[in-house]
């Protein structure tokens, strides 16, 4: 297994004039309540996890939930109050300020809610912007500014000035312009969630279309449950500074670990987001002629399957038969999970 692009151990960030004693004194323990009650907010409560090589971990959460937080202790916009943070193995709370602006300069991607472009430049010079600040010259770095407007879909919209720009491109340009510098690691905090839903579904896919083609490391924040189970390889979901349960979309939908989850997928429609391996049996007996892919979502097969008396096979990419699924089964998944039925 190789080493975790990003890894936490036990990391906290509380503000306050006396967080550092009173995480001292609470031998990491924290009550959000106390602390409050002594001038101290909790942002982050005790977060550990790893982030693999072309990962895409979603943090998800309501407002003050401590998402945000928690992805600027990872970048050190904010110093984390205790714990560890290593970047492909490096303690970044060790850095000095040279090696960490490099780090973020060299490593890093960031793209944010608010869009930050600079309206007296055009969409090219935006994107070569940080290039030029790394020291490339001039004529490379509109080069790979061009190459960076294909790859978001903004051909013709080269030399066009932010005010020119829907949202939705603007919101491109923010992605073209991170991607720029070639980051192995890429934050990106609520970067949809300004615009109107129609714009946000066609960002989401050209994400995933990115995604597929660059394959980064990735830790992408967000409100939006249904945005966290498209986008997500694993999800992370905070509550009041703790992550309640960290797992792939699947297995949050299907096993909420606590109460708080449960919520949140209550009003899930399960058959859009699992996939036929998610709930299939390992069976194989008293099967019928028909037969679905493991990787296919239940709502595209559910109707055929649902006309069978038998089980149906499932198979893998080389049609092999590894399993079965049946019709209760699909009616169990697709209705056992909602509101007064459990």
């Amino acid at each position: 297994m190789s080493e975790p692009v990003i890894k936490c151990e036990n990391v906290y960030k509380i503000f306050g004039a006396n967080a550092e004693k009173m995480l001292k004194d609470s031998n990491g323990n924290v009550d959000a309540k106390t602390f409050q009650e002594n001038g101290c907010i909790v942002g982050v409560n005790n977060a550990s996890f790893e982030v693999s090589k072309g990962e895409m971990l979603v943090v998800m959460g309501l407002s003050g939930s401590g998402k945000s937080t928690l992805l600027r202790c990872i970048s050190r916009l904010t110093d984390a109050t205790g714990g560890k943070i290593f970047i492909e193995g490096h303690d970044l709370l060790q850095l000095n300020n040279k090696d960490l602006i490099d780090l973020r300069r060299n490593k890093m991607g960031m793209v944010f809610q608010s869009f930050a472009l600079l309206p007296h430049k055009t969409v090219v010079e935006n994107i070569a912007f940080p290039l030029q600040i790394k020291g490339v010259k001039t004529e490379e770095s509109i080069s790979k500014a061009v190459d960076m407007v294909k790859l978001v879909g903004l051909d013709g919209r080269e030399n066009y000035f932010p005010r020119e720009l829907s949202g939705g491109q603007q919101q491109r340009v923010g992605i073209a312009r991170s991607l720029a510098v070639e980051p192995d690691i890429w934050f990106l905090d609520e970067p949809f969630s300004a615009l109107d839903p129609l714009i946000r579904k066609e960002m989401q896919d050209e994400f995933l279309r990115l995604q597929e083609k660059l394959q980064k490391t990735i830790m992408f924040i967000t409100h939006d449950f249904d945005e966290a189970l498209k986008l997500a390889d694993r999800i992370a979901i905070m509550k009041d500074g703790i992550i309640e349960q960290l797992d792939t979309p699947a297995n949050i939908v299907l096993n909420p670990a606590t109460e708080y989850v449960r919520k949140f997928t209550e009003e899930v429609p399960r058959e859009k987001v699992l996939i036929i391996e998610d709930v299939m049996d390992k069976t194989k007996d008293n099967l019928g002629d028909l037969k679905v892919s493991k990787d296919e979502i239940i709502e595209n097969v559910a109707e055929k399957i649902l006309t069978q008396e038998k089980s149906v096979a499932v198979v893998d990419s080389n049609n092999n038969t590894i399993g079965s699924i049946n019709p209760a089964k699909i009616i169990n998944t697709v209705f056992g999970g909602r509101k007064n039925n459990n």
